[in-house]
Order: C-alpha cells, then sequence, then structure tokens
C-alpha cells in the first residue's frame, strides 16, 4: 500500500513499537477486516532497552503488522527515553499526517509515571503535530508539503494511567473475533517480553478487555475516548451497537433474551 497517494482511513500513533498492540491492537485487526485503510506511525524505535536491539525491533515490528494485518507501518525514529513534545518533533509528526492524510488520527492517552514518559510525551506531541499540520504560510518547516487538517482525533485511555479521567466522549469496540488476533501480534516481541514476562502482560490485557468489553455484553472491548461528545446520525443504531447488559433480567417462567432478540426486526 501506497499510503502517500491513497489517503489513510486511521493513522494509529504510539511511542514504541508494541504500544499500540497492547492498548488498541484488536480493533486495528478490525478495522482491517472492515475493509478500511488502516496504518500505524511509531514515533520511535523503542530502543534501547536492557533486551533488544534496533534490528531485533524492527523485525519484531514488522512480524506484529503482518500478524494485525496492517498495511503500512512507519517509524519516524525520534529519540527513545527522551522523546519530548518540543517544536521540532511536532514538525515531524505534523508532516506526515500532511503526507498520509488520515480521516482519523487514534493515539494513547494518559500519564504512566510507572512507565516510560515516553507515552505522555507521545500524546502531547500528537495534539500539538494536529494542529501544526494544519498552519499555512509555514510549507518550510513541513518538508514544503500542503497543509492539511486531521478531522478526528480519537483517544485510547492507557489502563494504568495515573488519573481517573472524565472525558466529553467514550465508546467501547467489540474485539471479541480479533482479541487472539492481538496476542498474537503482542507475542512477536519476543525481546521484550519472554515467557513469564508475556502470562503476566496477557492476564492483564485479558482482564482489562474482559472488563471493558463486558460492560458492553462483548466477550472483549478496547475502549476509546473523544475530546469532544460522541455524536451520532441514528440514535438506534448507536445504542444496539452493544448488546445490552451482561446480566439481563429473565421474567419468570421465560429464559433471559438474547441480545439479537432485543433489536427490532429489519423494515
Amino acid at each position: 500500500m501506497n499510503a502517500e497517494t491513497e489517503r489513510l482511513d486511521v493513522l494509529a500513533v504510539g511511542a514504541h513499537p508494541d504500544d499500540l498492540e497492547i492498548t488498541c491492537g484488536g480493533t486495528l485487526a478490525k478495522l482491517v477486516r472492515q475493509g478500511y485503510k488502516v496504518g500505524i506511525l511509531d514515533l520511535t524505535t523503542g530502543e534501547p532497552t536492557p533486551r533488544g536491539s534496533l534490528e531485533i525491533r524492527a523485525a519484531e515490528a514488522e512480524a506484529a503488522r503482518l500478524a494485525l494485518g496492517i498495511p503500512f507501518r512507519r517509524n519516524l525514529g525520534l529519540p527513545n527515553r527522551v522523546l519530548m513534545d518540543v517544536p521540532e518533533n511536532r514538525f515531524a509528526v505534523a508532516t506526515q499526517f500532511r503526507l498520509l492524510r488520515p480521516d482519523i488520527v487514534l493515539t494513547p492517552f494518559g500519564r504512566t509515571p510507572a512507565a516510560s514518559p515516553d507515552h505522555y510525551q507521545a500524546q502531547l506531541l500528537v495534539e500539538g503535530a494536529r494542529f501544526y499540520s494544519q498552519l499555512t504560510k509555514w510549507d518550510e518547516r513541513f518538508d514544503g508539503t500542503a497543509p492539511y487538517r486531521v478531522p478526528h482525533l480519537v483517544y485510547v485511555p492507557m489502563p494504568f494511567d495515573a488519573e481517573e479521567r472524565h472525558f466529553s466522549g467514550s465508546f467501547t469496540v467489540d474485539i471479541t473475533q480479533t482479541f487472539e488476533q492481538k496476542m498474537q501480534a503482542i507475542r512477536c516481541y519476543d525481546s521484550q517480553f519472554d515467557d513469564g514476562r508475556f502470562e503476566r502482560l496477557r492476564h492483564f490485557v485479558t482482564g482489562y478487555n474482559v472488563m471493558m468489553g463486558g460492560r458492553c455484553g462483548f466477550a472483549y472491548g478496547e475502549a476509546f475516548a473523544l475530546p469532544v461528545p460522541v455524536g451520532v446520525a441514528d440514535m438506534v443504531n448507536a445504542v444496539h451497537g452493544g448488546k445490552g447488559s451482561p446480566a439481563p433480567v429473565s421474567l419468570p417462567g421465560q429464559p433471559a433474551p438474547r441480545a439479537d432478540e432485543l433489536r427490532p426486526s429489519a423494515r
């Protein structure tokens, strides 16, 4: 796929290879299955780490891309460990927005003081670059690319954020059909997750995705948030996006209704 001549529907941006697989890999795989043009932009290589190398991490990221079925992935090569929301980095990210012209930019959100500060800086960079991307009379700072306004920004709330957030809008995507695909992609990062570390991560990710999905009646779900309220054109379809309560009330002598029985018949 030549993303620079074919506009992306969704561009997911993360600080390191593996961030997006862990936080929203199931949704990215599902979007591809649904026929959307999806790309990944890693801001850093993730190196140095105690357990990797540039070559190993690049190979792992490529294997994870294939596992998710993502047609396009690029690494921006910004510095790991000292990633900062500074103008030069905003110019670099905004240039990619101008080249790839995504309809939706998706990025993890939140402060992770027990983990890399790169995560939070990446969020700030994406927010700043989204604004920079549309600026006129400044094209020389963006490799001569034309201004482009990213229509939509979607957050992936970090499950280990230091703060409790109250977003203007939030929703959950059913990843029941792609959860194992997500785990296969995470497993590609052998240098970061040996058998013991992977099993602990799988336990955590499974529990989190079960919890988020279960509230909507899904086996597994991934949570997303918006900086604005969720707007819908069809209230009925929006309400029926979930499968109802995980424990629907049963009337005496009758079995609990299935989710498909609660939906109105097609007209």
